[in-house]
């Protein structure tokens, strides 16, 4: 942490790295096409990609740690370019970016969405923004960050399934920490039009399952309504929204400034004439950084407790049950903090500030393990999951133009 708080009073920094770079390169727009022509939706392989990057890489005389799903069909990939890998594991910046992309299905593309298309200064494609745009420029500027490893080491971290589960990095991190690496900070480059994002909401979901006892519409005492007690913990989650609405301390850097809970998904029963014995639902929770996960899910688990002694009077068997699915954290760092400063100056962003975003990502995943994260990327989160997502070639150029002052910055160690 010194020594980016010394990068950051005193950024080595060339003329030659001054020097804007107009458009995006050649190597840049290629690899960006290569990516985008493999589909890696998150229910599919990102074999294809992650081997792109591992044979570009090891032409580059560079080791890549590839860590398998239990599939085979998913994987991690983590680099480190430098000659000493071992000499590096403590130092440098992680280049972090998920392969996976969202489906396209029903979606009107005037494009083939996995083809990269040029026009009116934008380059279309699924997953352009989000994000294998950010990736394909880290990996054409694997040679240069190779060569300037003396300066700075930098490591590439790619993972799977981030729009789904955040499996792959939680895996990925677990990798690191059983090795022994330990970067001194990392950079997560989601789309953020390189504007440093340093809060993001964390997400719980749950699917909760009510068991009932089933019998004809005509002889309801005798039977527990599995919909009707569902409704009821719905309704407990609709007013503890509310309340978090009213009662939360407000974090003015959202949109919506407090934590949200809402049901999306409900099943259950089979006939109007028959009470049902089963009902399940889903529902999620997002939380401020200032509000801890349990303090929003302790109260639904009490709420849902009260109620089995009502329903297993009349019927044994019932049973109310909360499944968790997702537990991603929320992340949080100090807007002056030096990895912050570093990155918002190599990026020559810091007239943007600060931001927050409600959306979640990998930072918290990475700041869990100790390794000060900021999310600071090229492309705009507004054109990501949408028919003809792009990114335009000035945040390509923005991007590759922090890059080369990534190369000459003084190593974060």
């Amino acid at each position: 942490m010194a020594a980016f708080a010394a990068s950051v009073r005193s950024p080595p920094v060339s003329a030659a790295a001054e020097t804007a770079i107009a458009a995006p390169s050649r190597a840049a727009l290629e690899m960006i096409d290569r990516l985008i022509a493999v589909p890696t939706v998150s229910r599919d392989s990102n074999l294809g990609v992650i081997e792109i990057a591992r044979d570009h890489l090891a032409s580059l005389g560079c080791k890549p740690h590839l860590v398998y799903d239990s599939t085979k069909k998913k994987a991690n990939l983590f680099c480190t370019l430098a000659d000493d890998a071992a000499a590096a594991r403590t130092r440098g910046i992680v280049l972090s970016g998920h392969t996976d992309v969202v489906p396209v299905d029903g979606q009107d593309w005037a494009s083939d969405p996995f083809k990269a298309t040029y026009r009116e200064g934008r380059i279309h494609g699924r997953g352009t923004a989000d994000m294998k745009g950010f990736i394909a420029i880290a990996l054409a500027w694997a040679p240069k960050f190779l060569a300037a490893q003396a300066s700075l080491p930098v490591h590439l971290s790619l993972t799977f399934d981030e729009e789904t589960s955040f499996l792959g990095v939680r895996g990925l991190v677990a990798d690191l920490q059983e090795r022994g690496v330990r970067p001194a900070g990392c950079i997560i480059g989601e789309p953020t039009d390189m504007q440093a994002i340093v809060a993001h909401k964390g997400k719980r979901d749950f699917c909760c399952r009510v068991r009932g006892r089933e019998a004809h519409s005509s002889l309801t005492p005798t039977a527990v309504n599995a919909i009707e007690y569902a409704a009821q913990v719905i309704g407990f989650i609709r007013a503890l929204a509310a309340k978090m609405a009213r009662e939360e301390k407000k974090d003015g850097r959202f949109e919506v400034p407090h934590s949200t809970l809402s049901t999306g998904v409900i099943h259950g029963g089979i006939a109007t004439n028959v009470v049902p014995r089963d009902c399940e639902f889903f529902f999620e929770m997002r939380n401020i950084p200032a509000t801890p996960h349990d303090a929003m899910t302790q109260p639904i688990v009490e709420y849902a407790q009260a109620l089995l002694p009502e329903m297993r009077a009349v019927a044994p068997e019932a049973d109310i049950r909360l499944e968790m699915g997702l537990d991603l954290p929320a992340f949080g760092i100090a807007a002056d903090a030096p990895v912050v400063k570093w990155a918002q100056q190599l990026a020559r962003t810091e007239h943007l500030g600060t931001g927050a975003v409600s959306f979640a990502t990998e930072a918290s995943v990475f700041t869990g393990i100790g390794i000060p994260t900021v999310v600071l990327g090229p492309g705009s989160i507004a054109q990501a999951h949408k028919p003809d997502e792009f990114i335009s070639y000035a945040q390509v150029a923005a991007c590759e133009q922090f890059f080369a002052r990534l190369c000459e910055a003084a190593p974060p160690a």
